[in-house]
């Protein structure tokens, strides 16, 4: 469970325009983003009236990550640098409470399962 947790956190960076769901002023962490643990690059963009984060590159796929796996999130600003919400996995049929903290060129993503009792944090930089 927490590999899984841990392939989706490496997603749940995920998050830019949620259409009009998010206001001018919230926290904008779309982009390609380097996960801390160097072991994948996503980009979060706009998807149809949802924010999506994709895997763009996976350095090692043993813990079932791969490319072009998704994240498919519903954010509302929760504070001036703060997105929450949920995200689901459509590749391991799973949704996440999630939360994103976006601040400069940093991001911290938080996913939650099982009614937020099992909670894994990843920090990303923002990819030159």
């Amino acid at each position: 469970m927490m590999n899984r947790l841990a392939a989706a956190a490496g997603l749940i960076l995920c998050v830019s325009l949620c259409g009009s769901a998010l206001a001018a002023s919230a926290p904008d962490p779309s982009g390609t983003w380097n996960r801390g643990d160097g072991n994948a690059k996503v980009r979060i963009a706009p998807c149809g009236s949802n924010i999506c984060a994709t895997n763009v590159w996976i350095k090692d796929t043993s813990g079932g990550e791969a490319v072009g796996d998704k994240l498919v999130m519903t954010l509302k600003p929760k504070s001036a640098d703060t997105l929450s919400g949920k995200a689901y996995d459509a590749k391991r049929a799973m949704t996440y409470a999630i939360q994103l903290k976006v601040a400069g060129q940093s991001l911290v993503t938080r996913g939650c399962v099982v009614g937020g009792l099992v909670c894994k944090s990843v920090n990303w930089s923002r990819a030159r």
